[in-house]
């Protein structure tokens, strides 16, 4: 495994262990009958992670960053592989990217900063709710990057596995004349 891989792998568990810190309260509001309780510690957890510090948010975006150009850079080679696993990759991360950037982002600061007069609790509710679905689907697209990442190690290993097969038997079955020669 290469600087680019450990740069893709490290960076998207990353991000899925913030989301896995998001799916104690998205769970409650996606998969259950949600009360006024978990509504509530909804608003206090998304308000508490949309305030967080600088450098935490800075933080989760260079993570964003690194996973990106460890895509790019591994795309870069050009083999089937390459192209297979890594464009694969790569437009799953975009997706996930894609949708933090129209999904999220826009959710939070409904939750967050509700227009006076615009957004009800109704709203809020309602973009919480959608925030919650968003994160799920990031999950899952990181998820299956992570995947596709394990298939092309997996198949690189194969690879290697039947070259070593297929150079042991050519040596093996060469005229005694042509192995003296190597």
């Amino acid at each position: 495994m290469g600087f680019t891989q450990a740069a893709v792998l490290s960076s998207a568990c990353f991000v899925l262990g913030i989301l896995f810190v998001c799916f104690t309260v998205d769970h409650k509001l996606l998969f259950t009958a949600y009360t006024d309780q978990s509504i509530e510690d909804g608003f206090l957890f998304y308000t508490t992670f949309y305030n967080a510090p600088p450098a935490i948010r800075t933080l989760l975006h260079s993570m964003v960053g690194v996973g990106l150009a460890g895509l790019i850079g591994k795309l870069h080679t050009w083999t089937e592989s390459a192209m297979f696993f890594d464009g694969s990759s790569l437009a799953a991360y975009i997706f996930a990217v894609a949708l933090y950037l129209s999904v999220t982002i826009p959710s939070l600061r409904t939750i967050v900063n509700p227009l006076e007069g615009v957004d009800t609790r109704e709203d809020r509710i309602e973009a919480m709710r959608i925030l919650a679905a968003g994160n799920v689907i990031i999950m899952l697209l990181l998820g299956g990057m992570l995947l596709l990442q394990g298939g092309q190690e997996y198949a690189r290993r194969v690879e290697e596995r039947e070259l070593a097969k297929t150079s042991a038997k050519a040596s093996d079955t060469m005229p005694s004349a042509e192995k003296k020669e190597q």
